[in-house]
């Protein structure tokens, strides 16, 4: 149940407003989306954004986390499988369904968009992002390690470079679903990726 404040609607839900900004966050980037656009997105006054999120500024960073952390999960479930192929292809699907879900429940792929460009009130939301990066890379990095170690790849196989081709692929694919590429068409070009990595492996 969300916690009512004094002049916000009772009808407020914060998940849906979350929702709604992110969109249009995705849509315009920082800058680009004004205040007067999120309020009416979300419903509600000036003061009652202020009341509920501190900020503008603080609104897009909930926004940002709140859908940026579903990939950080992607990564920390797909260290679990049993063999790397699993692994990458874990991390490459799953990724490609969140890029590409319904836009009634997901505003788009926001670490790759427009948000990340934009003004400096923006800086420690591009820090975050970039550590979620480097936080999912370092992730896929020691489970590829262990892979070699535990025999799966070759002894000539180089560790860093199949992680940073999982890792430039995952990129291409978000960028593609930012411009519209059908998911079919992701997850095809995955699947390519997928079997080219267990070549190299």
């Amino acid at each position: 149940m969300s916690t009512l404040h004094p002049g916000r609607p009772r009808a407020f839900d914060r998940e849906q407003a979350v929702l709604s900004a992110a969109r249009l966050f995705w849509e315009s980037g920082y800058s680009g989306t004004s205040t007067r656009a999120l309020t009416h997105a979300l419903g509600i006054s000036t003061s009652s954004l202020y009341a509920a999120f501190g900020s503008k500024a603080g609104l897009f960073e909930e926004a940002v986390k709140t859908y940026a952390e579903r990939y950080r999960e992607i990564y920390r479930q797909a260290a679990g499988e049993r063999d790397i192929r699993l692994v990458v292809e874990h991390i490459l699907t799953h990724s490609v369904y969140e890029f590409t879900q319904p836009a009634d429940h997901h505003p788009g792929c926001l670490v790759t968009s427009a948000v990340l460009a934009d003004s400096a009130e923006t800086i420690d939301v591009r820090t975050y992002i970039a550590a979620l990066h480097q936080d999912n890379e370092r992730t896929l990095l020691a489970r590829v390690q262990q892979a070699a170690e535990e025999g799966q790849l070759p002894p000539d196989a180089s560790v860093s470079a199949l992680t940073g081709l999982v890792q430039a692929v995952w990129h291409g694919l978000s960028v593609q679903s930012n411009l519209g590429v059908p998911r079919d068409e992701l997850l095809a070009a995955a699947d390519l990726a997928i079997r080219q990595f267990a070549r190299r492996s």
